[in-house]
């Protein structure tokens, strides 16, 4: 087993699953395959990231014995056989919007939840209906690519799923450090994997809380130019609505009180 794993290494190939041993082995019997594969994880030359599917350790992540996500996020994915791009705060980052960081890496990729079990701490998965490919963008991490969500799809995914980030005072902070990056004509792409209810509150955060008038103007014109009508929404559907709250052309009851942080 040492020997097959250091050849892969050398090779650069260095994510395998359960069923590469398995074929690579065809004689050996399954439960000495798991011995093998268990005293290869103590002895720290593997890691377990997802159950059947393993990380070879590089020198340089030896000592903490934890590899980071995007060492092997698109390999991971492409044996799950699901679609997938690095989202939310871990998005943000990698524009250059460091001042809220998660604990986690942020992955989106499509329902239902895999059958494949197994934990783990440095992932915080997240789901939506379809994953719009023409609106990922791609790095080149040690070990391969990763893909991330554009600057765009990164904007409308902080207010969509705000809940997952600490909520909206979060996403409005993070937000001001991504507004340099934003192109909101290349938000008419983004609308059709989105709801207008999510439009509406970015739009609210943009001219409201981060005073971005000639951004929101442009996504106001994007918005309403297939609608009549605007149907009212409360910035928190988890909060009662705020009786006297003044009216606003995003039709947003803004029923939280929302800061940006000093950046």
């Amino acid at each position: 087993m040492n020997e097959w794993i250091r050849d892969r290494e050398i090779r650069g190939r260095v994510t395998f699953s359960i069923d590469d041993v398995r074929n690579a082995f065809p004689d050996v019997a399954e439960t000495t395959l798991a011995t093998a594969i268990q005293r290869a994880i103590k002895s720290g030359r593997i890691q377990n990231v997802r159950n059947g599917f393993y990380v070879i350790i590089p020198p340089q992540y030896a000592l903490k014995g934890l590899i980071p996500p995007s060492y092997y996020i698109d390999a991971l994915m492409e044996w799950l056989g699901k679609p997938y791009y690095v989202c939310l705060l871990s998005a943000a980052n990698l524009f250059g919007a460091g001042h809220q960081r998660a604990m986690q890496t942020q992955v989106m990729t499509v329902a239902p939840k895999s059958r494949t079990s197994g934990r783990n701490s440095l992932i915080q998965w997240n789901y939506r209906q379809q994953i719009p490919d023409g609106l990922l963008l791609q790095t080149n991490t040690e070990a391969g690519i990763m893909k991330y969500s554009s600057a765009e799809l990164t904007a409308v995914d902080l207010v969509q799923f705000a809940d997952h980030i600490g909520g909206y005072q979060r996403a409005a902070t993070v937000l001001a450090e991504l507004l340099e990056n934003l192109d909101i004509a290349k938000m008419r792409d983004v609308m059709p994997f989105t709801s207008a209810s999510a439009i509406q509150r970015l739009g609210y955060l943009l001219e409201f809380i981060l005073e971005e008038n000639e951004k929101a103007d442009m996504l106001f014109e994007l918005l309403t130019g297939n609608k009549k009508n605007l149907k009212l929404v409360q910035m928190r559907n988890d909060v009662e609505k705020r009786e006297g709250c003044p009216q606003n052309r995003w039709r947003v009851n803004m029923n939280v009180d929302i800061e940006i942080d000093e950046l």
